[in-house]
Formats: C-alpha cells, sequence, structure tokens
C-alpha cells in the first residue's frame, strides 16, 4: 500500500514544515525514549522562537541541551530541570521562559489535549504558585484547580518499532510520554529503531495506531547513562 507508506529517508524530510515560533512535544523522560536523531537535527537546522512541551530538557550538550546551547527554545513548558545546568541559568536570567508543571498534571494536560478534552480539574498544585491565576472549585468538600490541555504543532517522539503504516510499538519505560504526545499535535514525526512490514507487528501489542503519525524515521541512538553512580569502593 505505497500511498500509505509514512517513511522519510532523511531527517530533512522527516521535519519539513517546521519553523520557528512552533509549539513542539518532544517525548522521553530523562534521556529514555527520547528522539535524539529529530533532536539533534532540528538543532542543526536553527530554527527559533519554540515553544518546546517536554518532561525535561535533556542534559548540557545532549538532548533537548543541544535546543538550549543555541537558544532555540523561548518557553519551556517542563515538570523537572534538575539536569542541566544552562537551563537552570536561562531561567534565572530570564532569557527563557519557563512554565513548570507537575508531572501528573503535565501527563494528563498532554493525554487531554489527544482526546478533544479541552481542561480538567486536579487536585494537584491547589493552594501553592501552581494554581495562582487558574480557577478552582470545590467538589465533595475538595478544592481542585482547573488546567487546561495542551496542544502542539510538530510532536517529536520515540518508539522501539514500526511498520510502514506507522503503527508503533514502544519498549518498557521507553514508552513514558511518547504515546500521549503521538496523539496531542497536528504533525506527529517518530523516530523509530527498527520499521518493519506491514503485518509484522501483533495488532494486540501496538501502542499507538499509525492513524496518529504522520511520518517515521528508521534512527541510530546512542542510548546515553544520564547519570551513574558507582560504590565508593568501586575500581574501573
Amino acid at each position: 500500500m505505497p500511498g500509505f507508506d509514512k517513511r522519510v529517508k532523511s531527517y530533512e524530510e522527516a521535519l519539513k514544515g517546521l519553523q520557528d515560533h512552533m509549539t513542539v512535544m518532544v517525548g522521553g523522560f530523562g534521556l529514555c525514549g527520547i528522539p535524539e536523531g529529530l533532536i539533534a537535527a532540528v538543532h542543526k537546522m536553527g530554527v527559533t522562537g519554540l515553544t518546546c512541551i517536554s518532561n525535561n530538557a535533556g542534559v548540557d550538550g545532549f538532548g533537548l541541551g543541544l535546543w538550549l546551547e543555541k537558544r532555540q527554545i523561548k518557553t519551556m513548558i517542563a515538570s523537572y530541570v534538575g539536569e542541566n545546568a544552562l537551563f537552570e541559568q536561562l531561567l534565572l536570567s530570564g532569557e527563557m521562559e519557563v512554565i513548570l508543571t507537575p508531572q501528573g498534571t503535565l501527563a494528563e494536560k498532554i493525554r487531554a489535549g489527544g482526546a478533544g478534552i479541552p481542561a480538567f480539574y486536579t487536585a494537584t498544585g491547589f493552594g501553592t504558585l501552581i494554581a495562582e491565576g487558574k480557577e478552582t472549585r470545590e467538589f465533595a468538600g475538595s478544592h481542585y484547580v482547573l488546567e487546561n490541555a495542551l496542544h502542539a504543532d510538530v510532536a517529536l517522539i520515540k518508539a522501539w518499532k514500526a511498520d510502514t503504516l506507522g503503527n508503533l510499538v514502544y519498549r518498557k519505560t521507553a514508552m513514558n510520554f511518547n504515546p500521549m504526545m503521538a496523539t496531542a499535535a497536528k504533525l506527529t514525526i517518530a523516530e523509530v529503531e527498527e520499521i518493519v512490514p506491514v503485518g509484522t507487528l501483533d495488532p494486540e501489542h501496538i501502542h499507538t495506531p499509525g492513524i496518529y503519525v504522520h511520518r517515521i524515521i528508521e534512527g541510530h541512538f546512542e542510548k546515553r547513562i544520564e547519570r551513574r553512580t558507582l560504590r565508593a569502593d568501586h575500581k574501573e
């Protein structure tokens, strides 16, 4: 079915249409399950003014840390920023706007965006800075904060396997934010470890149906360890 073949041959083709000032979701948790080839290609493109939605911003010099080096991100919507010194510097200097969001709330805001739910109430953050300027309500004696859904122009995600129709399978914890981001963007681009023929994947094991995916590219992954901790008596 050549008309449904979503494979592209280059990162340039995969990222066609990505422009300055777009909102981009990037899958991953730490360095686990990040579309590192797509991230590096965006860094090479040099697009700027991006609003980036991701759990975190990589580490210095790798992952989304590359975008920070080139000052490509104008606004960062994230839940964890502790592994990147440059991120801290840009935040404290006011050079980059940062919207910190509780991790579960961030996940649900993305899921709601993909499900067509405009907003939802959550107890997380009530009575804190998170709730400032937001509508709050009381239900059955408990207080809740109204959170708006998140959407993106482009989602960059990473999967383990894909077939040529764009059906995706994730591997273990590399699933993280990737499936929900795939549903919440106008254009979803998936970087995968292997592309297999249609019919190879067990339909019951497909995590993201190809209807949500517009382009797929087979990448090569370094799979760095974000932080390695050794015993005091360990010798390398």
